[in-house]
């Protein structure tokens, strides 16, 4: 299994944090609320009793995610969540690939620091 060099390791950490900033500003303005928040909820066809709950569970997946030790299943869980805010935003028609984009940073930050990983889904190199 090869080690990954400093540099990548370091960008994959950068990535890893500015991906779980967002997510946890997106949680924290759920508990702040708001008219906008709620607005987004009836936009998206969500009752009002769901955005604590959806802020705790995006919070709890956001720290397992920056755990060392539990960051694969924090990846796994992030991108489950993520999935589910796809279903949702094509169900009503807005644009998703905003959130395609960020299911692949979530992947792309752990992928260039965690080595057991890049050896599980090798990239081919010519």
């Amino acid at each position: 299994m090869e080690v990954a060099s400093g540099k990548v390791v370091w960008v994959g950490r950068v990535i890893t944090v500015l991906v779980s900033l967002l997510f946890l500003f997106s949680a924290s303005m759920k508990f702040i609320g708001g008219a906008e928040v709620k607005e987004g909820m009836a936009h998206l066809g969500l009752p009002e009793s769901m955005i604590i709950p959806l802020g705790i569970l995006e919070a709890a997946c956001t720290v397992i995610y920056l755990i060392p030790a539990t960051s694969a299943l924090g990846a796994i869980l992030l991108a489950g969540y993520i999935g589910g805010a796809i279903c949702t935003h094509w169900r009503v028609g807005d644009p998703f690939l905003g959130q395609v984009a960020i299911g692949l940073v979530i992947w792309l930050g752990i992928y260039l620091r965690e080595p057991r990983l890049a050896a599980l889904i090798p990239l081919r190199k010519s």
